[in-house]
């Protein structure tokens, strides 16, 4: 009965799992469309404006519809079933995914940053009002966007990259509204490229932690949240656990904590040991939130003395003397 209860949770979570890929899919499709879509208008009134800011924020959204291409790749390959020498399936493509779209926002950050750079020292002129009508749409769109990835991002580290490619996206175009409205009413030509750096370092801000993160989880590195320390001073403490002789936790992905741990333990039983066993991973799993675990346990290395015969206890010439009597 318990059995059967356990397949069927299992069935219903792997059903749930499913369908949120699914509609993960579907909503980066979406956000695609509506990205390319507006790219091509905001780069043509870039262009005809003259607007860096607007530029900059095409070129931004570009590399979002890149970064998403890639997101969305991702995202499909990730449901693909573990299978030949992909044991763990292709949970890491998501984390390099998350990679590429965090180099790629530092890459155009640097770009609009040298581009701004240059028309510091030689201001162009702008028109504010097309500058205004394409960044109020860029706003809605890209709001738009954000409601329909934000609630998949928080277990994603993929979704998450693409999200905060899209926050960039929302804040630049809050900027360039900000730079029209002052260049329509007052001229200032120098804040279209001040908006430009600041856009550029909101988006190296919230780079940074992506690419730090994606390569912790490329490097193995355990995650922040547990100290390997701490987890071996948890093992010790149970009865029966003489020795923690290896110890390895690392990420396959954001949620998927692997452990891997050799212990030498002093159990008279096999099945002690295997209730010894059970109670480590159960433990293990509600102090730490680790869900996939590998525990090997081993008696220690001890020299067996081997039992001696009662014939070798004696010496020759006293066995042959009491034959004799």
């Amino acid at each position: 009965m318990l059995l059967e209860q356990d397949c069927n949770c299992r069935c219903s979570d792997s059903f749930v799992n499913q369908n949120q890929n699914s509609q993960k899919t579907q909503h980066l499709s979406i956000t695609v469309c509506l990205l390319a879509g507006f790219f091509v208008a905001e780069w043509s009134v870039g262009l005809w404006s003259g607007s860096l800011s607007l530029q900059a924020d095409a070129e931004h959204i570009l590399s979002d519809i890149a970064a998403l291409g890639i997101s969305l790749f991702a995202s499909w390959l990730v449901q693909q079933p573990a299978a030949a020498r992909a044991t763990f399936g292709y949970r890491h493509i998501e984390i390099m995914a998350a990679l590429v779209n965090g180099l790629s926002l530092l890459v155009i950050a640097i770009f609009i940053c040298w581009e701004a750079i240059h028309r510091f020292q030689s201001p162009q002129e702008i028109s504010g009002l097309p500058m205004l009508g394409v960044a109020m749409l860029g706003l809605i769109v890209n709001l738009l966007n954000i409601t329909l990835l934000h609630p998949h991002s928080h277990d994603d580290l993929n979704l998450r990259g693409a999200v905060l490619h899209i926050i960039a996206d929302t804040a630049s175009s809050v900027g360039v509204i900000i730079a029209a409205i002052v260049i329509h009413f007052w001229n200032w030509l120098w804040a279209d490229t001040a908006i430009s750096l600041v856009v550029a370092g909101f988006m190296i801000l919230s780079a940074l932690p992506l690419v730090r993160e994606s390569l912790s989880i490329l490097l193995e590195y355990a995650p922040k949240s547990i100290n390997p320390a701490d987890v071996e001073v948890f093992l010790r403490s149970f009865p029966h656990v003489l020795q923690v002789e290896k110890l390895y936790i690392w990420r396959i992905s954001r949620e998927q904590i692997m452990l891997c741990a050799h212990l030498s333990v002093d159990c008279a039983t096999v099945e002690q040991r295997d209730r010894l066993l059970g109670q480590l991973q159960t433990h293990l799993e509600q102090t730490f939130a680790i869900n996939q675990i590998t525990l090997q346990l081993t008696h220690p290395k001890s020299l067996a003395v081997m039992p001696i015969h009662p014939l070798f206890k004696q010496d020759l010439i006293s066995m042959l003397s009491v034959e004799k009597k």
